[in-house]
């Protein structure tokens, strides 16, 4: 009997990151259609996106630079029709290895401080909004563009939570390939028993991949329509169902909060370190140095 050939098995170094952002161009950043007067919904993505940077640079600055290895790319699905937009997302396809100059933290940081804001800009005066095929990308892209063997994979997704577009609307049983508010009400999801439902219907996206054990993903902005309190709870059990079946043991679903109050949870989800209790220390230390009367 000959024995079978050792396979090879790649052992990833978790300190070399490939951070992605999946950037959905639907009608929710549209100011028109969806307005926020306290900060508008593409004002939140651009600030989420500088955060995402900020990590990124944060942590290739933490290490030595002969250990370089670390990559940042921005995604669209389906690509944006207007060339500019495409050039753009080329641009901050950015990677560091032990020959990047110093200068180049420069560079990057000028890239990601004014094309995301032209992305959206311009994806707004198109005002050519053909939906976001989220679905699409797990199946067929998400392997390719965002998981690389070697290292920790990080997959920023900005959107609403809500997923449609026409090339991939199915249903299997009562699983879909997308989710909106007409189909959460259809599925009669309006009153707190809504886990219940989920789970005895079945309801919940179709499964898109079988193993992204070695992706970490964190969906930033979910923003439900007005009208069922229960509303953004059901996205939420939706995505998180859909990322469990797919195998995916870390992942974070967050609302459209302000940028100062999700930079903190963007930063720590880079760096994979808990946030320290500053808060609590201040106080501590002014009980302690406070002289006794």
């Amino acid at each position: 009997m000959n024995p079978k050939k050792d396979s090879v098995v790649i052992v990833p170094d978790l300190n070399n990151i490939n951070v992605s952002i999946l950037i959905d161009l639907s009608d929710r950043i549209d100011p028109a259609t969806n307005p926020n007067p306290t900060m508008q919904y593409f004002q939140r993505d651009v600030e989420y996106i500088k955060a995402i940077e900020k990590g990124f640079l944060n942590h290739i600055k933490s290490k030595k630079i002969i250990t370089y290895d670390d990559q940042m790319q921005v995604f669209f699905n389906p690509e944006p029709s207007n060339p500019k937009i495409n050039d753009f997302t080329k641009e901050l396809k950015v990677s560091f290895d032990k020959n990047t100059q110093k200068s180049y933290f420069g560079l990057v940081d000028k890239k990601y401080s004014e094309l995301p804001l032209n992305i959206y800009q311009s994806a707004i005066k198109d005002g050519n909004y053909v939906g976001s095929d989220i679905w699409e990308f797990f199946k067929n892209k998400v392997k390719d563009y965002c998981i690389k063997e070697d290292k920790r994979n990080i997959l920023f997704i900005l959107t609403d939570g809500y997923m449609y577009h026409d090339n991939t609307k199915f249903a299997e049983g009562n699983k879909t390939s997308y989710l909106t508010s007409k189909l959460i009400r259809a599925n009669n999801l309006t009153s707190s028993d809504f886990k219940n439902l989920i789970e005895k219907n079945e309801y919940g996206f179709v499964k898109a991949n079988d193993n992204l054990s070695n992706l970490e993903v964190i969906v930033l902005g979910i923003n439900p329509e007005k009208g069922n309190p229960f509303e953004e709870a059901i996205i939420k059990e939706y995505w998180e169902n859909w990322f469990k079946e797919m195998k995916i043991k870390k992942y974070e679903i967050k609302s459209a909060d302000l940028p100062s109050n999700m930079e903190p949870i963007i930063l720590k989800a880079i760096s994979g370190k808990k946030l320290k209790n500053t808060i609590n220390i201040r106080v501590l230390h002014l009980i302690h140095l406070r002289p006794f009367e």
